[in-house]
């Protein structure tokens, strides 16, 4: 075969993938102006204001910080210190500042350490500087480059291209959905519409537009407005909404000074974003498997596939079951320490707010990963089943 005939059936392979792709990207530019109208500048400050900037520790004038036992060896005690401003205007400049350490926030610092420094200006013209925190992009940015680099290593080109769905999901979320919210939104139809647009798109990525890859995506929106249904359900028959989420403190008090944002379905959407990545992987688990073993006998009718599809997914439900259920608790593993070490009674336990979140978190998300088993399995069946196919 000759370049020229690969290039032609590459074009031909690939086309339909090229336009959707491209429509996905009109709609996600569409969305994020709608979601970002423009913003007026911010006006200088004035008066007494603060600022966060990035510092270098360059001596250490003072420390009172010693461990303390009855906090299980967490240190306790003052710092003063020389620091040199490394961003913002006043880059550059050698202060003094002081870190407050306590086991709950901050820790002992040393020369070369860099931090976050809360510079505060007085109208008088004198600065202030304190430690607000231990300086971690850097550390953040080789955590997440050891990630890029360990998936394009092991996964490839597949790799790669998850990589490329994982920033997609995280720039919708980011730059569409939480702006859109604070525009008002509504909250649990939008959340469904962007999990429905980060499947389409992540499964063209991945494997193109065929049967395989609709089947998958078909199974992920089926599966997923079923994890929406049921824990709106669960939401009416507990009598509890976003409005009990931790957190939310915050944005109901937005809300009061005029922010439209919507704060009853936030439960429902927490739910959704969660249970998007498991039932992804249950669809295309199924979808793939079902595809293959059609592959490998075209002869396998429908009612055949569907029956090889549900073995193949009955495997992966409690495996999957148990990595919703676990992430959940592994996210509230302190405060369910916490509540463990009170010894509350089973009724004021099981009528507590908070444990009816977590259930309602946990099961509804399982239970979309559980239903697009037998969902998948069905589309994949009826998609592929035709005889000879």
């Amino acid at each position: 075969m000759t370049k020229k005939e690969k290039s032609a059936g590459f074009f031909h392979r690939n086309w339909k993938s090229a336009v959707i792709l491209l429509f996905a990207a009109a709609v996600f530019f569409a969305a994020w102006r709608w979601a970002n109208p423009g913003k007026s500048e911010r006006p200088a400050p004035s008066g007494d204001y603060a600022e966060y900037e990035n510092g270098k520790v360059l001596e250490i004038l003072s420390d009172s910080c010693q461990p303390d036992e009855t906090a299980g060896g967490g240190y306790r005690g003052e710092q003063s210190m020389t620091v040199l401003v490394q961003t913002g205007q006043y880059k550059g400049k050698t202060l003094l500042a002081y870190n407050h350490v306590a086991p709950l926030y901050n820790a002992p610092l040393s020369p070369g350490d860099r931090v976050t420094l809360i510079l505060s200006t007085y109208e008088n013209g004198d600065i202030s500087a304190s430690v607000y925190e231990y300086e971690r992009s850097y550390g953040l940015l080789l955590i997440i480059a050891a990630f890029l680099l360990v998936t394009v290593l092991v996964g490839g080109k597949t790799g790669a291209k998850s990589l490329l769905g994982l920033a997609l999901t995280i720039g919708c979320l980011l730059w569409v959905l939480l702006p859109a919210l604070l525009r008002g939104a509504p909250t649990v139809p939008s959340t469904f519409l962007l999990c429905a647009y980060v499947a389409v798109v992540c499964f063209t990525l991945l494997g193109g537009v065929n049967r395989k890859a609709l089947c998958a995506m078909l199974g992920t929106v089926a599966g997923t407005a079923l994890a929406m249904l049921f824990g709106m359900g669960a939401q009416a028959l507990l009598r509890i909404n976003g409005f009990r989420t931790s957190d939310v403190e915050p944005l109901l008090q937005l809300r009061q000074t005029g922010s439209p944002v919507g704060l009853q379905g936030l439960l429902t959407a927490g739910i959704l974003i969660g249970a998007l990545g498991a039932v992804m992987d249950v669809a295309m688990s199924v979808s793939s498997a079902v595809w293959e073993l059609k592959a490998v006998n075209p002869d396998l009718t429908g009612k055949q596939l569907w029956r090889s599809g549900m073995n193949i997914g009955k495997d992966m439900v409690g495996t999957m079951t148990n990595t919703l259920i676990l992430a959940f608790m592994g996210g509230s593993f302190t405060l369910i320490l916490y509540l463990y070490s009170l010894e509350l009674p089973v009724h004021e336990l099981l009528s507590s707010a908070y444990l009816s979140i977590e259930v309602i978190s946990g099961v509804a998300s399982s239970m979309g990963v559980i239903l697009s088993v037998p969902l998948t399995a069905a589309i994949a069946a009826a998609l592929f089943g035709k005889k000879g196919k």
